[in-house]
């Protein structure tokens, strides 16, 4: 790839791991994709359009990539853990356009034109396939969530995007011991935590120990997302960026609830 190149398409890479991974519903399947459109683009520099915004044509790229090649077989996708099983097993009762619709739109903030773009599809279709995909994850079933979070405002805020999703919340927890405490009291159906809370304490370590009792979808919250999104070790499958769109803490916690194994399937 030409150093131009790589340096025009390097800033967004992390965004379109963080992509991928939601689409997919994993780490592991959404950069094996990642991977074929980054080889894709090594083999082919002239694949990545250059008459429009960078982000747009490495999405474009990607989404092309992900319609049109099943990466299967003898690949990196093989032996899916479970959540990412039942996410297959879920997308092929969704119409995968709306689902990605959604993502471009509400997680990633492209506008219905770029949305559009990257999908190679008329601006006009864009918001009825979000609304679709919407519908489709609303069957879903309601669960309980952990807000971890050490701002009163923030908690306040995530309390009533939670609500009005028609989830209840189960505990607002502001430092680890108060987090771990409450998982294990509550038992969520959802954990939405915060990076740095109020003690010094790590919303990562809260999750952490929390995982260790037992399984529970996670929604990290970070002021610099970037520092997660490293590829270095393992990385969250659902982060979202602060200060917030409250429709994009809607999305992701669809999202999440969507690739939960516990949940069951819509009929």
């Amino acid at each position: 790839m030409p150093d131009s190149l790589s340096q025009m398409l390097a800033p967004h890479l992390p965004f379109l791991r963080r992509y991928a991974r939601a689409l997919t519903g994993g780490q592991k399947s959404g950069d094996a994709y990642v991977r074929a459109c980054l080889q894709a683009i090594v083999n082919e520099p002239s694949s990545i359009q250059r008459d429009i915004h960078p982000k747009v044509a490495l999405y474009r790229l990607f989404h092309a990539i992900w319609s049109g090649t099943q990466v299967g077989g003898d690949s990196e996708l093989d032996g899916l853990n479970r959540q990412e099983a039942t996410a297959q097993q879920r997308l092929a009762a969704m119409t995968p356009e709306s689902r990605q619709a959604l993502l471009l739109s509400v997680v990633e903030g492209f506008s219905d034109v770029d949305t559009a773009a990257v999908m190679d599809i008329p601006v006009s279709q864009v918001q009825p396939l979000i609304a679709e995909a919407m519908a489709e994850i609303d069957r879903q079933t309601r669960t309980r969530v952990l807000i971890i979070e050490d701002e009163p405002m923030i908690s306040m805020d995530l309390s009533g995007i939670v609500q009005e999703l028609g989830h209840e919340v189960a505990a607002i927890a502001r430092t680890r011991i108060e987090a771990v405490a409450a998982a294990g009291a509550e038992q969520p159906g959802l954990v939405l935590a915060d990076i740095q809370l109020a003690d010094g304490s790590s919303g990562i370590d809260a999750v952490k120990d929390i995982l260790s009792g037992f399984s529970v979808p996670v929604i990290f919250i970070t002021a610099f997302p970037q520092r997660l999104l490293t590829g270095e070790r393992p990385e969250p499958t659902f982060l979202l960026t602060k200060p917030f769109d409250p429709r994009t803490v809607k999305a992701a916690i669809s999202q999440a609830l969507f690739f939960n194994s516990t949940a069951s399937m819509a009929a």
